[in-house]
């Protein structure tokens, strides 16, 4: 279950010193960070020429993640990415997170200890400050609860509301990598209940199988769009599913969309894997989740910017049709598009 050998019981940590033992190396970089870990609240001077952006994100076990396949330190690396993705979609930079945690006794210090080198580790590659969060004990299982915090000039923040008729729909990366990932994993670990002695068969996904325990936000999506001077229209992150943010988009735009089938960004180890599971990749691109790209609008004056740019796809268009989200097939058919990923 846990990478490390050596199992020290929690029961002889109080709080304080739990949180002390995880944090004691840690170090801030932030510069307007006034005060963090170690006092009842952390001291951030905001910057005064920006917008404060915020967001919080919640993780059972169990229901977002399986400690069966899941490595501790994937899953904080993972639980950081998914808290500034929601950052990154407002297209501002996420600057500080809080992290707090509840587990159950199962969980020794050296397991929290691996869970908190995933967190560090994203931390430093997306060069966020940790500034605090809370501990406590569960009946059962693990809780994360993290909140992100960052900022974005005042005249460059997107939300989910601002696309207009005939804006560009663009997604950056591929879909549905991260949901066949899942099956993969969920298929290995039915084979191993049913026979201990089989080993994992994840030879040749490797990059599907890391869409899953170890996506990336994408950061550089919203510094590229930045450097072509290009603010988005409406944007979110694709965490439930594309057909899921995009009835979003509709929704607080009060616009339609039309997507072409063909158009949907598909990794070929996507297509392999769907196809040995007799799933079909475009539902799996539609309906997956846990991409972690960014879904966003643009006005069509932008589309000679972004057009021989190989990470991002534009996929359709905003129609005049509100909330009416449709496919178009590579015959011409069109359907309406159903959200059925997370909810």
């Amino acid at each position: 279950m846990f990478e490390n050998s050596t199992k020290t019981s929690l029961d002889s940590f109080g709080e304080f010193n739990l949180i002390k033992k995880l944090t004691e190396n840690y170090v801030s970089k932030k510069p307007n960070l006034i005060l963090g870990i170690g006092d009842d609240a952390a001291l951030v001077k905001p910057n005064p020429d920006k917008l404060q952006v915020y967001s919080t994100n919640f993780m059972v076990e169990n229901i977002n993640f399986d400690i069966a396949y899941t490595p501790l330190k994937h899953l904080g690396y993972k639980a950081v990415v998914a808290s500034i993705s929601d950052i990154y979609a407002m297209n501002a930079t996420p600057k500080f997170i809080m992290v707090s945690i509840a587990m159950s006794s199962k969980y020794t210090l050296e397991a929290l200890e691996e869970l908190y080198e995933g967190i560090y580790a994203a931390c430093e590659k997306y060069e966020v400050d940790l500034i605090g969060g809370d501990t406590n004990t569960s009946p059962q299982g693990l809780s994360l609860s993290l909140t992100a915090c960052g900022e974005v000039d005042e005249n460059k923040y997107v939300t989910r509301a601002g696309c207009k008729m005939n804006d560009l729909l663009c997604v950056s990366g591929d879909l549905g990598g991260a949901y066949l990932g899942h099956q993969l994993l969920e298929r290995e670990k039915r084979v191993f209940v049913a026979n201990p002695e089989m080993q994992p068969d994840l030879e040749g996904y490797d990059y599907i199988v890391g869409r899953q325990l170890k996506p990336e936000a994408r950061k550089d999506v919203v510094e590229l769009l930045d450097s072509l001077n290009i603010i988005p229209t409406s944007m979110i992150d694709i965490s439930n599913g594309l057909a899921s943010e995009l009835k979003h988009l509709a929704i607080k735009s009060n616009v339609g969309f039309s997507i072409f089938e063909e158009k949907l960004p598909v990794d070929t180890q996507t297509l392999q894997l769907a196809s040995e599971f007799h799933l079909d990749a475009t539902m799996c691109a539609l309906n997956g989740g846990e991409d972690y790209e960014l879904l966003f609008t643009i006005g069509q004056s932008d589309f000679e910017k972004i057009k021989s740019n190989m990470d991002i796809t534009i996929i359709g268009y905003a129609t005049d049709q509100a909330n009416i989200c449709q496919l178009i097939t590579p015959s011409g058919s069109q359907f309406d598009i159903k959200a059925q990923g997370w909810n």
